[in-house]
């Protein structure tokens, strides 16, 4: 019975072959990788973790009524995260007002992506691949629209990374200073709603923090250096992502549970590093009281 289950979790016979036929999905492994890396730095100084959350929801809704209408996944899984995307950052410029949205949004998204859900026709495996993620489904244009739009998201980040990271570090010396800082975090919104809405297709809408989220947080657990961090970020999440597929290849589980376990254990490693750095540093200061006689 042990060996039946472990051989569902690990099964690496044909193991050449399948790397070969998914090719595609390890692409977009990479590919997201990178966004989520260097989104997630953002994510994490703007303190939205909740809001990552609260956009795959209603990117799961928008992609399971794009799989009941045949409209598409992914248009569907887009229109979602940007709708979320902009409700929250039109009305969510306080901390207290953007949890309070954000918590309305997920149980109404979640419930109707179960609604479309319950009523598409098609194959369970669908259904199931918008929660917890599929790597099967990656063909050329779904994995040429998944690059279009991770090179959209990367680029507005570039165009917008040094007055985003003013404005995220001190939002109000960054508005006196003249930093557009409503309009950035607008910007921002749809970008991480674009990232949100990629991410979903690979890792599932229930588990896309792992991505977006737990890579960056990884990273600010070694370095709080503006250039250190997202270069960490990125590595974590591209580790995560590409790792996660290649012990899926040949199992009969969904990706998501080895995503988010790499993610985990990097994460687990990183804070015992932080912690084992800051015990050094204590135990290397001299006491007060020593210091005071030694004077």
């Amino acid at each position: 019975m042990n060996g039946d289950i472990w051989s569902e979790v690990f099964d690496f016979a044909n193991y050449g072959e399948l790397v070969v036929l998914l090719r595609n999905s390890i692409i977009a492994g990479a590919v997201l990788g990178v966004v989520g890396g260097l989104i997630g730095v953002f994510v994490m100084s703007r303190d939205m973790a909740f809001a990552v959350h609260g956009i795959s929801e209603l990117s799961f809704a928008g992609a399971a009524a794009g799989l009941l209408f045949g409209i598409g996944v992914v248009e569907g899984s887009i229109i979602g995260s940007l709708i979320a995307s902009l409700i929250i950052g039109l009305l969510g410029s306080r901390a207290r007002d953007r949890n309070s949205i954000i918590a309305v949004l997920m149980p109404f998204g979640l419930g109707l992506g179960i609604l479309c859900l319950s009523l598409y026709p098609g194959r369970s495996a669908n259904k199931f691949g918008l929660l917890t993620g599929q790597i099967v489904a990656v063909d050329d244009p779904r994995l040429n629209s998944l690059i279009a739009i991770s090179i959209v998201v990367v680029l507005g980040l570039l165009l917008v990374w040094r007055p985003l990271t003013f404005a995220s570090a001190d939002s109000d010396v960054a508005s006196a200073r003249g930093v557009p800082v409503r309009a950035l975090s607008i910007v921002f919104m749809l970008l991480l709603g674009l990232a949100v809405a990629v991410s979903v297709q690979i890792v599932g809408s229930l588990l896309v923090l792992s991505i977006l989220v737990t890579p960056a947080a990884a990273a600010l657990r070694l370095s709080s250096s503006p250039v250190v961090v997202p270069l960490l970020s990125t590595l974590f999440a591209v580790l995560s992502l590409v790792g996660g597929i290649m012990l899926a290849l040949g199992a009969s589980v969904p990706i998501s549970p080895y995503v988010t376990t790499i993610s985990f254990a990097i994460y687990l490693v990183c804070r015992l590093v932080s912690w084992r750095r800051t015990r050094r540093g204590l135990s290397g200061r001299v006491p007060l009281t020593t210091r005071t006689v030694m004077q």
